[in-house]
């Protein structure tokens, strides 16, 4: 039986990309920017910076942001979708390293990653040299919790938790959590509540890795802050590299008007014109 193949997410170069370093309390990681206009910080999911990554950063771009991507692991511009044993290798050791790497909190239940401080520094950094009225955080699979932590910042007006997956959910606790510690999940909730801020959030169903529990928990502490964007197994590309659909915005996104995945993005893009651009 013939299948047409869907249109996947588009593939950014990262040769067009400027690296650049960012040291914050003898902390240093590299980044790459791309664009002008208000900052957009894109924290990559595993194993690291894609070209499906730095497609959506050209998205971003597009709009009239600025695309900042932090180079927290992996190798900047390697295809996680080539076929192979070298891949998953990669994937692999990628994670392990991440999983025992002090900056990051993979099991813990009411505990931010330590690296959200470092983060929190670059989107001040970036706010300044930007402008407008403050800046949009992505974060991704590993990072999703990330954008969470951040939004206890004023400055972040437009956080995005895409198939948020840490805690890794392997236990009720952590399936109804998520790495974010609660003083600053108290903020973040006092934002929505009296700025009106707006967290989204994004997974597939039946996501082993984003349990539906978890955003159920956030609903609970971010009320109406909280809009959650829950897509169908069945709406996620048939091509898509794991056995259950993951990655709503690259790997799994098929890239077409009227898909359900396509439509998720704007709303992600919605977000930054209206709370970045605007006015």
């Amino acid at each position: 039986m013939h299948t047409t193949e869907k249109p996947r997410a588009p593939e950014g170069d990262l040769s067009t990309f400027a690296r650049e370093v960012f040291t914050h309390e003898r902390v240093s990681h590299g980044i790459f920017r791309k664009g002008r206009g208000p900052a957009v910080l894109i924290i990559s999911e595993m194993p690291g910076i894609s070209p499906q990554v730095l497609g959506f950063a050209d998205r971003v771009v597009a709009l009239g942001c600025t695309a900042v991507l932090p180079d927290l692991f992996g190798t900047a511009g390697r295809d996680p979708l080539v076929k192979g044993l070298g891949t998953r290798l990669y994937a692999l050791t990628t994670f392990a390293r991440v999983c025992i790497s002090r900056e990051f909190t993979a099991l813990a239940t009411g505990r931010s990653s330590p690296v959200v401080t470092w983060l929190r520094a670059l989107a001040a950094q970036e706010h300044a040299r930007c402008g407008g009225p403050g800046v949009g955080v992505v974060g991704m699979c590993f990072t999703g919790g990330f954008a969470l932590a951040m939004a206890a910042d004023s400055r972040v007006l437009a956080p995005v938790l895409s198939q948020p997956s840490l805690p890794l959910p392997i236990a009720e606790r952590q399936r109804r959590s998520i790495d974010c510690d609660p003083a600053t999940l108290e903020a973040v909730a006092g934002r929505c509540a009296g700025e009106g801020l707006r967290v989204l959030g994004l997974r597939f169903e039946e996501d082993p890795f984003v349990p539906k529990e978890r955003f159920d928990f956030l609903r609970e502490r971010l009320g109406e802050g909280f809009v959650a964007v829950e897509l169908a197994q069945a709406d996620g590309n048939p091509a898509g590299p794991l056995p259950k659909h993951h990655s709503v915005l690259t790997a799994d996104l098929i890239d077409a008007p009227g898909e359900p995945t396509r439509a998720a993005l704007e709303q992600v893009l919605t977000l930054f014109r209206t709370r970045l651009l605007a006015g």
